[in-house]
């Protein structure tokens, strides 16, 4: 991406290890499922043990804030992971999009699987779905939006969920949240930095100042126009990420004395608009620059 800065981010609390454990230990417990990824970052915010974890299981792969995501690339997206055999869902769980679809969904999936019930004389029997998904995809806030009630606990913190809980959403199905999980470590630097951009992990672990630079660097070579409607200039094609920051710092009138332009403040503020939505409906990864399966 040219003049990008590596960042080394290791990340793997040990309650994602007890969490990883009671996933493993539960999966036998349901019917389905449910892969909850963020649709700006499909590839970096799926856990690559997924495979191993849900063998065999049918899978419902929601993309959840969709309404942040380039409509086009979620599309493209959507067609990738169909591809391979799974059934797909777009959902704005803040914003309640998609989410009266989600039950349909999960029925369609396992519509095999309740006639087998029906078959064995379990008439009525509850189907059961498992939803799983990094920290801070917004799992507890589709499920009570599903649910119809705070059954789960909400927030802005990554890993808000600690343990697991069964929540009753109609007369036939029931979910298993679980605590989000990350994978042991990130192969790619890229995929934690991505993390941190999108707020799964908390950028204040992070040098903020790098991180900004190269998401500049992401913007300039995928949405030019961001930075130009956002931030009133265009991005020279020959600068670093750090004087394309300097420069929206300027714009800002963001200076320190002397007049130096105050980057890490630029940083902070390019960070907290993306993840408001203030530069547009960005997805910052495309089906086709690396396979999902890559990484498993």
């Amino acid at each position: 991406m040219g003049d990008y800065e590596q960042l080394n981010i290791q990340w793997y609390p040990g309650h994602m290890t007890k969490a990883r454990r009671m996933i493993e230990e539960n999966i036998r417990q349901v019917d389905a499922v449910c892969e909850l990824l963020d649709a700006r970052i499909p590839r970096a915010s799926r856990n690559p043990d997924i495979d191993a974890i849900a063998a065999g299981k049918p899978r419902l792969v929601i993309l959840n804030r969709a309404d942040l995501a380039d409509p086009a690339v979620t599309a493209r997206w959507k067609r990738f992971f169909e591809a391979q055999g799974l059934a797909v869902l777009e959902t704005d769980a803040r914003g309640g999009r998609g989410v009266k679809d989600f039950a349909p969904a999960l029925e369609s999936l396992l519509r095999g699987k309740r006639l087998e019930y029906e078959a064995k004389g379990q008439v009525g029997r509850s189907l059961r779905a498992m939803i799983l998904g990094i920290p801070n995809v917004g799992k507890s806030t589709l499920i009570n939006k599903v649910a119809g009630r705070k059954a789960a606990a909400a927030g802005d913190k990554p890993g808000i969920t600690r343990g697991k809980q069964w929540i009753r959403v109609n007369a036939g199905l029931e979910l298993l949240d679980t605590p989000g999980i990350l994978w042991p470590k990130f192969e790619d630097p890229e995929i934690g930095e991505l993390l941190a951009v999108t707020n799964a992990v908390k950028a204040e672990i992070l040098d903020r100042e790098t991180l900004g630079a190269n998401f500049m660097l992401r913007l300039r070579k995928m949405y030019p126009g961001a930075i130009e409607e956002r931030y009133r200039f265009t991005p020279d094609p020959e600068a670093n990420g750090f004087e394309l920051l300097e420069q929206a710092a300027r714009k800002r009138g963001f200076l320190v004395s002397g007049g130096e332009a105050d980057i890490e403040r630029m940083a902070i503020t390019l960070l907290n608009e993306y993840h408001e939505g203030k530069l547009g409906r960005l997805s910052l990864e495309e089906p086709d620059d690396g396979s999902v399966a890559d990484r498993a």
